[in-house]
């Protein structure tokens, strides 16, 4: 299989959590998506989570009114959910666990046990135009199960892996799992997706994976550009895809 270029979407949740920390109108989403247009991203990721405590419902309507580049919602399955996103209508969305008291998303979707709720929720979401892909930790029966659900992608957790990483244990293991995930979801028709904890040291092996098609990154590039600007972080991480 020829390897495709991978896409990058970047995810501008954090971008709000620093406008927040003062209630007030600095850093500027729009203003952050203008410039990511500028660097050639193929998307922009926003998270609207139930507590509001960065992206606020204001936001997602600006950003999807203004469409600068496509819009991937981030979101649980939930009814107030799925409620805001047939209104606003993005380009693409991705589903997600969500407990209030994390501080960021802590693993996939148990698919398995929540199919009957998410197959009449993915119906839902493609019946409008919506690419939807459910966010699961890199395991053969999750993906399995998101494929009978009828999904256009699965989002492969790579959290596990960025934390082997980081630490200088044996990451090879989940990279493997990842591997074989992803291998799978190829071959039962679904496009695959890959993010979380993932920067420019630990993503070169993500890239490896023919499979892999498109990668969400946020908290990494947004926080790299309080060093390097947010069109240089941009650039060299989109210089690493395409190597």
């Amino acid at each position: 299989m020829a390897k495709a270029k991978m896409r990058l979407g970047v995810n501008i949740d954090h971008v709000a959590t620093l406008r927040n920390a003062r209630n007030g109108k600095y850093p500027d989403i729009l203003k952050t998506a203008r410039l990511l247009k500028k660097t050639n991203v193929d998307s922009i990721t926003v998270h609207l989570r139930e507590d509001r405590r960065h992206i606020k419902d204001e936001d997602l309507f600006n950003l999807k009114e203004n469409n600068y580049l496509p819009l991937n919602l981030e979101m649980a399955a939930t009814e107030e959910m799925q409620e805001i996103c047939l209104k606003v209508l993005p380009f693409a969305c991705c589903i997600v666990p969500e407990k209030r008291e994390e501080l960021t998303t802590e693993g996939g979707l148990d698919v398995i046990k929540n199919s009957k709720k998410l197959r009449k929720l993915v119906s839902t979401l493609i019946s409008k135009g919506i690419r939807v892909s459910l966010f699961v930790d890199p395991c053969q029966h999750q993906i399995r199960e998101s494929q009978k659900i009828g999904t256009n992608a699965v989002e492969i957790h790579t959290g596990q892996y960025a934390d082997a990483f980081e630490a200088d244990k044996n990451f090879k293991h989940e990279l493997k799992k990842i591997k074989i995930a992803a291998e799978l979801a190829f071959k039962l028709g679904l496009e695959c997706h890959a993010g979380h904890g993932l920067n420019f040291k630990n993503v070169l092996n993500i890239t490896r994976i023919e499979e892999i098609t498109e990668l969400n990154i946020g908290h990494f590039i947004i926080s790299q550009s309080i060093f390097d600007g947010l069109e240089m972080t941009v650039k060299k991480f989109k210089n690493i895809l395409s190597k």
